[in-house]
């Protein structure tokens, strides 16, 4: 049996290694083919797997368990005798194989922990700036990304978007900088890594059915700032982030930077009337900001929202870390455009705006679009995943011109806004399932909202009861929606 300990450079003797890889997803494909290049003798196991990637592992002589086969402790991999396994970080750790691997002492990993041990594959060895929270990770990754790169730092994004890390790895031209964005479920199996600056934006209920709690979720959260370098930043109005930042085992001189939309202190980056400053990466922190950007900057990315606002904050932070100059941040914003389905503007018309923010799969994510808005025609409902939107209702009850609840769990919906909502008009779409959910929600919806009012889709849970993710949930509104408007232009 190698010596796992031993293993910690792209360069270590991997021959001996016994791997198996559970799951075959973008990162578990990627882990077994990064095994395979090094020369470890590996397995895949996986209940469900793409055709294509399975005949890919046959080319390059990767064996592999699917389908019943694949359920519960497989005899081959009992026989296969694997020194590690490699989780797809969506797998439960209740799972019969991980139950049976640690009681067998069998080490488990995420492609994450693989790639760390691998980072010296090219002369170019990276800085890992890693980004975590509840919600807004994907924006302030690519942002912090383009910020870099503007700054003349090749950057990568990675990790649980972008390029899989262990790709990013074993690019033959090698990066500066890996920004990886990391859930709570990479997190959770996640060893020891030593990120140059860390992240966590934010944190509310979500994944609890999965984690088995809060405590358990923020814990996973928390491991982001284990062993950072230089920065470790926080949200100042979210007071569980700077508490995880205050009990971390952090690099000696790594600094606490907070990010806030208010006016910052020393050691913060925020707003001051209308402008970004940073009064932390100066001489004269005490007594001057430096000005970063501009509202004005920032609207043209997209909607206009405090989330929004709290990103670039973050991502701002994260690069005067590095020491991106104030200027290239500032171009880097200008030039940045949104992913769809984030607060998306898919139409004005009539006075009505309609807003697309299917990546608001959470209550809290929901909660920040809500807020960003006066009165609303509210869609909402899908999978909540053992969470409550009790609070939430409550919370925007009277900017509520009206609800309309889609979705499985619609009776806990319903149940909220009967609660906490009792006058709020409330529409129930009883479609099935993906365009034909939407176009009745969006024609219920035209015929409520007036001058003035946003239609939000902005559901607060997760859409794999009638979509095939938040994306097509997305598509299917914008496409309801433009058919809509234009006919009412017709």
């Amino acid at each position: 049996m190698p010596d796992l300990d031993q293993l910690t450079s792209w360069h270590s003797d991997w021959k001996q290694l016994r791997a198996v890889v559970f799951g075959l997803g973008v990162s578990g494909f990627s882990a077994a083919d990064t095994l395979a290049e090094l020369g470890a003798k590996t397995l895949v196991v996986a209940e469900k797997a793409e055709a294509d990637l399975l005949d890919i592992l046959d080319v390059i002589g990767v064996p592999h368990i699917t389908g019943e086969a694949a359920k519960g402790v497989p005899a081959e991999v009992v026989d296969f005798k694997p020194d590690v396994i490699i989780v797809s970080p969506g797998i439960r750790p209740q799972n019969e194989l991980l139950v049976w691997a640690g009681s067998n002492d069998i080490k488990i990993w995420v492609d994450i922990d693989l790639a760390w041990r691998l980072r010296d594959k090219t002369s170019r060895l990276a800085h890992w700036f890693t980004v975590t929270g509840t919600n807004g990770k994907t924006t302030t990754v690519q942002l912090l990304t383009a910020m870099l790169n503007q700054g003349g730092i090749k950057a990568e994004a990675c990790g649980n978007i972008g390029k899989p890390i262990l790709d990013a790895i074993r690019d033959p031209e090698g990066f500066d900088a890996l920004v990886v964005e990391l859930s709570s479920f990479q997190l959770h199996y996640l060893g020891q890594i030593f990120p140059f600056s860390s992240a966590v934006l934010n944190l509310a209920d979500d994944h609890l059915d999965w984690h088995g709690g809060f405590e358990q979720y923020k814990a996973a959260k928390a491991k982001v700032y284990e062993n950072t370098v230089a920065a470790c930043v926080y949200n100042v109005m979210d007071k569980s982030t700077e508490s995880m930042v205050e009990d971390a085992d952090v690099v000696d001189g790594a600094r606490a930077i907070g990010f806030t939309l208010g006016i910052p202190t020393r050691s913060q980056v925020g707003f001051v009337e209308d402008i970004l400053c940073d009064r932390a990466f100066l001489d004269d922190r005490a007594n001057n900001a430096l000005e970063i950007a501009t509202l004005e900057d920032l609207s043209e990315i997209g909607v206009l929202t405090p989330h929004l606002m709290a990103n670039a904050a973050a991502a701002t932070a994260m690069a005067r870390s590095a020491g991106v100059d104030p200027a290239d941040i500032r171009e880097a914003i200008r030039n940045f455009r949104l992913d769809a389905h984030r607060i998306e503007l898919v139409a004005e018309a009539g006075g009505i705006r309609w807003i697309d923010d299917s990546k608001a799969t959470n209550p809290h994510a929901a909660d920040a679009s809500l807020n960003s808005f006066d009165r609303v025609v509210w869609i909402v409902g899908g999978l909540l995943k053992g969470v409550d939107v009790s609070a939430l209702v409550e919370k925007h009850a009277a900017k509520l011109a009206a609800a309309i609840v889609i979705g499985k769990d619609r009776e806990l919906v319903l149940a909220a806004l009967a609660a906490k909502a009792p006058t709020v008009p409330v529409i129930e779409v009883f479609a099935d399932s993906g365009a034909a959910v939407m176009d009745e929600a969006v024609a219920v919806a035209g015929g409520l909202a007036t001058d003035g009012d946003v239609v939000l889709l902005a559901p607060a849970a997760a859409s794999m009861d009638q979509f095939k993710d938040y994306a097509d949930r997305g598509n299917c509104f914008s496409v309801a929606v433009r058919t809509l408007v234009g006919g009412l232009n017709g």
